[in-house]
């Protein structure tokens, strides 16, 4: 089959990690596949995570950009069946509904919403998509109040395949510490993960404890630096492949995810990007991971976070069990079943 996909590619936004993870499934599965995204100057996410593919097309700026910039030809030439949107928010929406007709002649065109309401733009909402995905029942909840219920289809945010490796290897590869006890923060969300240092020197004093931030973002440094005098820290300031990033995920005893509930549905392509590497995940109780239950260590208050450090680190049951109900779910929702759910509905379409 011939796709064309349109929105982040090789950022660390939720988008683009959604994107690749289906995308490459379909090239792994013998489908065409022409990516169009956004110029390396104009870009959703904080930073580019990997070098293009031959496939891949840059010819837009984010509709945050000052000057929307929007080149119309590539849309036109390349050749597909089905055209895929990808986050329709940030894209240049009223740029794309001018040729959008010109699309509709000769393919299928399918929108994943990554909102997590329906959109107060106007502009949303001038396309006659054939199909419209939402990745679990709190998306088809809002979604249903402003389209066909026809329309609708409901496709879970793909996970990374399961990738469990050797601990004392990826640390000699990683030059980190092979006697310590190893928390991990990584990315933009590191910032946000920092604000547990202090209950993790609370309830991690009789542990030989490394905290390791991974980041180049500012806030996340300063805030980790401020307690290296209290306990053993370790920045470096990096932007991490996906194959980096499950190195490192491989090394450590636990991530520290921190992020506080949205106001609106949302899910965490962090935690989908990193469930399958077997480092158990230390996660606030929000709406971010509303659709997972036993595949995290969940906490909702300082308590409860020294409980799940405790499990975490010490490998008790609730560990055991979570490790395992981790992988019985990235089996159920990787990225390979998800793109095929995909290729079923635009077989539907056809």
């Amino acid at each position: 089959m011939k796709i064309g996909l349109m929105g982040a590619w090789n950022t660390d936004s939720g988008a683009s990690i959604h994107a690749e993870f289906i995308g490459r499934e379909w090239v792994k599965a013998g489908h065409q596949l022409s990516v169009f995204s956004f110029y390396d100057y104009s870009f959703h996410g904080t930073a580019i995570t990997n070098r293009d593919e031959d496939y891949v097309i840059r010819c837009f700026t984010t509709s945050k950009y000052p000057q929307v910039k929007f080149d119309p030809v590539p849309f036109l030439e390349e050749d597909y069946e089905v055209f895929v949107v990808e986050d329709l928010g940030m894209l240049p929406q009223d740029p794309l509904g001018k040729i959008i007709h010109w699309i509709k002649r000769k393919a299928k065109t399918v929108t994943v919403i990554h909102d997590g309401r329906l959109s107060e733009d106007p502009s949303f909402y001038q396309f006659d998509w054939d199909a419209i995905v939402g990745f679990d029942e709190r998306y088809m909840e809002f979604l249903r109040k402003g389209y066909p219920k026809e329309m609708l289809h409901q496709i879970p945010y793909p996970c990374h395949p399961l990738r469990v490796g050797d601990m004392k290897a990826a640390r000699r590869i990683l030059n980190l510490p092979t006697e310590k006890k190893i928390l991990f923060m990584f990315g933009p969300a590191a910032k946000i993960a920092a604000d547990t240092i202090p209950w993790i020197l609370r309830y991690g004093s009789g542990y030989p404890l490394l905290i390791l931030v991974v980041s180049r973002d500012k806030e996340a440094i300063k805030k980790a630096r401020q307690h290296s005098r209290n306990i053993d820290i370790e920045v470096r300031e990096e932007t991490l492949t996906l194959s980096q990033l499950y190195d490192y995920l491989q090394a450590c005893n636990a991530l520290i995810f921190n992020k506080p509930s949205s106001p609106h549905a949302v899910v965490s392509s962090m935690i989908f990007q990193c469930l399958g590497s077997g480092c158990p995940i230390i996660a606030r109780d929000s709406n971010f991971i509303k659709t997972l239950q036993n595949e995290v260590l969940k906490f909702r208050n300082r308590k409860e976070f020294g409980e799940s450090l405790a499990e975490a680190l010490e490998q008790r049951e609730r560990y055991k069990s979570i490790v395992e109900s981790a992988k019985k779910y990235v089996h159920k929702n990787s990225a390979e079943v998800v793109a095929q759910r995909f290729i079923d509905l635009f077989e539907d379409l056809k």
